[in-house]
């Protein structure tokens, strides 16, 4: 999967070749030695041949040079097909100057792993394309259900399915798990548990759509997402699908800590008691994550030895804590209320000031701590993946301030050991993306998050007013993002870099979050064009979903042994089957009013 065969027939009398690769994707990386060929043997006039697998995944420069010599023969910029078999063939033209000719040839043409469903989904030389091919069984459902909506329409099918199957309308439970939000408390001791009915009409759909999308491709991605590279985490700078989704998690884990607090302090419940929740949740969320979603059982029992510290639940429960201990702090019932300002523009945010000075405040101690902290061996404000990168200056000063912190304070038994960058970048050092410098930005995405769940309250039922404070929202973030990264992936001040989670990444993804939030609030809950299904129903049970297919990854029905484990097409099957099956549990457990709340 995702190489190709190249042979390197070296047809050269005198002189042995080193061939050498370096991928596009890796910035500034050192050549690789690949192989190394003999000379041809003269006597028989019969050139050295040497195989070597090469990476499809992204465009090579392939450099040969004579290795007793030392000089640059030729240099090849290809990129090669998967399963393709390549010929490159070295030879001289001309005795006299020495003129050295590399070709290459295609002895076989490659298949198109986009584009190629394989035996099980197409039989026997099937190449029809595998994405498309999901996609069109997907939009089938897709068409299936809406039919099933238009026929629900007609009077005598609605009560002929009404009297047969007897279903009850079901909504989710008051103040569901990370502070969802919600327009009552959740506590079973307070009046709004008495008042459901009318509570429920007045839910955002929107939020919990936007949460569940979010969370089924992470589930997708994490089981796999058929081994396709953009489905894979960057290995350093820059983005792909993977990248997306965990910053929009907390981003609406923001937003529903918001309503949620309001609703609980409008409904009576004093703060030291939502103060008390707050750090159960928190503390719950983080245990979970070290002892249920780190540990790997199928291996073995629990090993405090090497037991991994940092982790997305974690990030969450410390994320969740400190926002929502900062809105609890700083706000009271009835502070979302539209009163009269000298900047009307700012009235979402000059209120709340002391919010603002605190996050501020842990962004500068986050660029203090990236730029400024003396890191062994590694120049000052190092942002590189290290191994090979930089052309090798600097192999062990992956993550610079934040790697070293997490080796410094957790120990490098306790992070996580397969960094993305160990593959291209060949990194040797244990780097956790979970680390304890990147949680600061967790908070500030969060925080934006919250931002936005103070719009949603501020102009409540001001649909153009909402929408239009998302659209500038998104494009001050994008212009703060263009600045900083200088609209490139590599040359910016500050990349964008899920690793480190650097606050480019945080207003990229904010910027998009915004966008994309504005979007699903308008077709779901301003023109109700969009129920928001399916990604609804797992939003209202995120908890469960994600610790699930945590827990369940291995086991069947969400993974079996394949036929062809290198094909992208069955790998693709799986994932996609096994991401359906949470939304349709999530979808059984919202039909029987099943929510796991922490």
């Amino acid at each position: 999967m995702d190489q190709a065969l190249l042979l390197v027939h070296n047809a050269l009398p005198a002189e042995g070749l080193r061939l050498s690769a370096a991928s596009a994707a890796c910035h500034q990386c050192s050549y690789q030695v690949l192989a190394f060929i003999p000379a041809s043997n003269g006597s028989l006039r019969k050139p050295s041949t040497v195989t070597v697998a090469v990476d499809t995944q992204h465009p090579l420069t392939l450099l040969l040079d004579g290795f007793s010599e030392d000089r640059e023969l030729c240099k090849i910029h290809y990129h090669f097909g998967e399963s393709g078999n390549y010929s490159l063939e070295v030879k001289t033209l001309s005795r006299s100057t020495q003129t050295v000719s590399c070709d290459l040839i295609i002895n076989e043409d490659p298949i198109n792993s986009y584009l190629r469903c394989g035996h099980v989904l197409c039989g026997e030389g099937g190449a029809m394309n595998a994405i498309l091919f999901a996609f069109l069984v997907y939009m089938g459902i897709l068409a299936i259900v809406i039919v099933g909506r238009l026929l629900m329409k007609i009077d005598p099918v609605r009560n002929w399915v009404c009297k047969k199957l007897n279903p009850r309308e079901t909504d989710r439970l008051i103040n569901s798990e990370l502070g969802s939000p919600n327009r009552a408390d959740s506590l079973s001791s307070d009046p709004s548990q008495h008042l459901w009915s009318a509570i429920s009409r007045q839910r955002l759909r929107s939020l919990d759509t936007f949460r569940g999308l979010s969370l089924i491709i992470m589930v997708f991605v994490n089981y796999g997402g058929g081994k396709y590279w953009f489905f894979k985490h960057e290995s350093w700078n820059g983005l792909t699908v993977a990248d997306l989704v965990f910053p929009w998690f907390v981003f609406i884990m923001g937003t529903s800590v918001s309503l949620s607090l309001s609703s609980m302090l409008r409904w009576g419940s004093s703060k030291k008691k939502v103060l008390g929740k707050i750090l159960w949740r928190s503390f719950l969320l983080i245990l979970l994550g070290i002892i249920v979603v780190n540990p790997n059982y199928c291996l073995g029992p629990l090993s405090w030895d090497n037991l991994r510290i940092p982790g997305v639940l974690q990030r969450l429960g410390f994320a969740y804590l400190v926002v929502a201990a900062l809105e609890l702090l700083f706000t009271g019932a009835g502070a979302e209320s539209v009163t009269e300002m000298p900047c009307p523009a700012l009235q979402d945010i000059l209120p709340y000031w002391p919010q603002w000075i605190f996050i501020l405040t842990l962004e500068v101690i986050w660029l203090c701590l990236t730029f400024l902290l003396p890191v062994p061996g590694c120049p000052r404000g190092y942002l590189g993946p290290g191994g090979i990168g930089d052309f090798g200056k600097y192999p062990n000063c992956t993550g610079g301030a934040a790697g070293y912190i997490d080796r410094l304070l957790l120990g490098e038994k306790h992070i996580y050991q397969h960094p993305s960058s160990s593959v291209l970048y060949q990194t040797k050092m244990p780097y956790d993306p979970e680390g304890i410098l990147g949680t600061i930005n967790t908070i500030f995405m969060a925080f934006l998050g919250l931002q936005a769940g103070k719009i949603i309250l501020l102009y409540k039922d001001q649909h153009k007013q909402i929408m239009s404070r998302f659209f500038i929202w998104s494009i001050v973030m994008g212009i703060i993002s263009a600045a900083l990264t200088k609209c490139s992936k590599d040359e910016g001040i500050i990349p964008v870099n899920k690793n480190l989670w650097s606050i480019s990444y945080v207003t990229t993804m904010s910027c998009f979050a915004f966008i994309l939030l504005l979007l699903i609030y308008y077709l779901v809950d301003v023109k109700r064009l969009w129920s928001g299904a399916p990604f609804f129903y797992p939003g209202m049970n995120s908890i469960l979903v994600y610790i699930g297919h945590e827990v369940f990854e291995n086991y069947f029905p969400f993974k079996w042994k394949m036929q062809d484990s290198q094909s992208h097409a069955e790998h693709l099957t799986q994932n996609l089957t096994a991401t359906t099956l949470w939304v349709i549990i999530s979808y059984v457990l919202y039909r029987r009013r099943i929510f796991w709340k922490i």
